[in-house]
């Protein structure tokens, strides 16, 4: 005798599926969970040493306001006094947030930049990752001597072919980061 369809059947059977699954879904994430969380901090620890100098004392997260949003930067300390500062910075890119760790010295200079995460279309914004020559111009750059926008907005910046809403936004969140040390007096340039 098979089972008669009705409402009742149809909820405990619905219910079951779902239950099972939420609990397939929770065990797959408390199994990543450790091991994404590993990923991403070592990571962030590549990022900052990615983009300050060599040598000194650097210091755990501190937080700040970074373009309107709480974010957090490192300070590296050599002979006791700040040298250069890790700042990370997000703002919207083309394709959704674009977040950068940004290395600047304590006279204002971009000493470099590395993208954490983005998710800009592959082969256009996404070069803002691998483009050589858009990367290698933000070694050095002193926003005190360039203007710190793309040359399209008559800035000092070369933007990525094709890819000009993300450079602009690659340069809102090196400008953020550089005016975010500014404001809390951490650089010397002022």
């Amino acid at each position: 005798m098979a089972v008669q369809s009705n409402l009742k059947n149809m909820f405990v059977c619905l219910f079951g599926t779902c239950l099972v699954c939420s609990a397939l879904l929770a065990g797959v994430y408390a199994m990543t969970k450790a091991p994404i969380d590993a990923t991403n901090a070592r990571l962030l620890k590549e990022a900052v040493g990615a983009v300050l100098p060599e040598g000194g004392e650097l210091s755990d997260a501190q937080t700040l306001e970074v373009g309107g949003q709480p974010s957090e930067y490192y300070v590296l300390n050599q002979d006791g006094t700040p040298a250069a500062y890790a700042v990370k910075s997000t703002v919207v890119g083309f394709g959704g947030p674009l977040t950068l760790m940004v290395g600047v010295t304590a006279d204002g200079t971009v000493y470099n930049t590395s993208v954490l995460s983005h998710s800009e279309t592959p082969g256009l914004g996404a070069k803002c990752t691998t483009d050589e020559k858009f990367m290698a111009q933000w070694k050095g750059f002193n926003p005190a001597e360039k203007i710190l926008k793309v040359k399209k907005d008559n800035g000092d910046v070369d933007a990525i072919t094709a890819s000009t809403i993300t450079s602009r936004a690659y340069t809102l969140a090196v400008e953020n980061a550089v005016n975010a040390l500014k404001s809390i007096g951490g650089l010397n340039n002022d």
